[in-house]
């Protein structure tokens, strides 16, 4: 194993990297970091059979539940097989459908013949078409539907499959797990919950120190802030003074018709928090996909993106409105082909709906209280340091810097197999 980490490395290497007062608002989902390259993943890269695995409800008691089907990718065309000890890639399917992730990871698919390894996408309990209870409707009824989407089952579930997919193999070679942000954290986890099934992980964009008071709060959005900063000063204080706009324009008597009218929304704009959350979203993505090439992973993108949205709203005359330079600048993100009508807030292409649960609206929406100790309780998280060098090993930290969820991340290596790969002025990227 130790072998193939070094190999892990040496791959890493050689590929291109990738406020007090805040101009930014909500947090968004966590999504991955393995996106794709400059090149598309062709369809005979992308060959693989879709399973279903007949999967536990609820891990951690004997409750009479039912089971559910996961559904999971899997690729044996570079495998070298059981008697040759090959390696099993095992992606931590993330916060959404999992041929959607699928698609946009190029890093397994092009080290996968390198290593002779078999390629496994398991989707995530709640999310694509793994649905509890039969169906989307019925998984997410209520709190009680939605009880059993924890992060701690979403890791079993992996555990579970993994071990019956190896039993029914005859492969004896153990994974080594795979996964960028959410899905990075679901892989460091799995290495240290589970070592005698989870060989080594990769865990790219993984902040699992971004819990309680480990890293202040703002950390997230100070790098967003810098980023657009970077660009250009005059485009982050436009975007800063837009909040006070939006404001300004929403207690006006038709402020909210105006603006439904000049963003171009679907719907009529109930509330001025709608449109501030929209905007603050694309800004936060936009931080997470600035790559310096062309990508589709959330929306069809130009190369720097956000240089480009920077100069949009930079590039108009004095005296053209905040509000105007935003949109346009906003645009460059929801609508660069230009082929959008109308912009629906609530949009949700890729079906992540589920993290509301599992990270930001229990009071408001299921009037659950959440437990923000427990995260660190069961995973750890303060002095991250002791933890990993006493109880962990084969885990490779990668985050670039310019990425906002990297400052939750381990930045500093903590032992000879526990490693962190940064790139100071790139997006993480594999």
């Amino acid at each position: 194993m130790k072998e193939l980490l070094l190999l892990f490395i040496s791959s890493s290497l050689l590929i291109t990297p990738i406020t007090s007062s805040p101009a930014f608002k909500t947090t968004p989902r966590f999504l991955s970091k393995f996106s794709n390259t400059n090149k598309p993943l062709t369809q005979q890269n992308l060959k693989y059979e879709t399973q279903y695995f007949t999967q536990t409800l609820d891990h951690f008691t004997f409750s009479n539940l039912p089971t559910f089907q996961q559904r999971y990718l899997i690729n044996s065309n570079y495998w070298s097989g059981p008697l040759q000890m090959g390696p099993i890639f095992f992606y931590c399917g993330n916060e959404g459908d999992i041929e959607w992730f699928a698609a946009n990871t190029g890093f397994v698919w092009e080290i996968a013949p390198r290593f002779n390894a078999l390629v496994v996408f398991p989707e995530h309990r709640y999310y694509g078409e793994s649905m509890p209870f039969g169906s989307r409707e019925k998984a997410y009824e209520n709190a009680s539907s939605l009880a059993y989407l924890t992060t701690e089952q979403a890791i079993a579930d992996f555990a579970v499959l993994v071990t019956d997919l190896k039993w029914n193999l005859s492969a004896k070679a153990c994974p080594v797990v795979f996964g960028g942000s959410y899905g990075g954290m679901l892989a460091a986890w799995m290495r240290l919950k589970y070592p005698h099934i989870a060989m080594g992980a990769l865990a790219s964009s993984a902040p699992i120190l971004q819990f309680e008071d480990i890293v202040p709060s703002e950390t997230f959005y100070d790098i967003v802030s810098r980023d657009f900063m970077r660009e250009s000063s005059s485009c982050f204080d436009t975007i800063k003074k837009s909040w006070g706009a939006l404001e300004v324009e929403g207690m006006k008597d038709d402020g909210l018709v105006q603006m439904s009218s000049n963003f171009r929304l679907c719907q009529r704009l109930n509330n001025t928090k709608d449109l501030s959350d929209w905007l603050s979203s694309a800004y936060s993505y936009l931080a997470m996909v600035d790559y310096p090439y062309p990508s589709e992973f959330l929306m069809p993108l130009p190369a720097n993106p956000i240089k480009e949205v920077c100069r949009e709203i930079d590039s108009y005359p004095n005296g053209t409105s905040v509000l105007e330079r935003i949109f346009a600048g906003v645009s460059i993100y929801y609508n660069y082909t230009g082929t959008v009508d109308c912009f629906d807030l609530g949009d949700d292409p890729h079906g992540m709906s589920g993290w509301d649960w599992q990270a930001k609206q229990c009071i408001k929406e299921f009037g659950i209280k959440p437990r923000p100790q427990w995260v660190t309780t069961e995973f750890g998280g303060h002095d991250i340091r002791t933890t990993l060098r006493t109880y962990g090993s084969n885990i490779i930290f990668s985050n670039g810097l310019l990425d906002p969820w990297s400052g939750g991340g381990v930045l500093q290596n903590v032992s000879e197999t526990i490693v962190a790969l940064v790139t100071a002025e790139g997006m993480t990227r594999e």
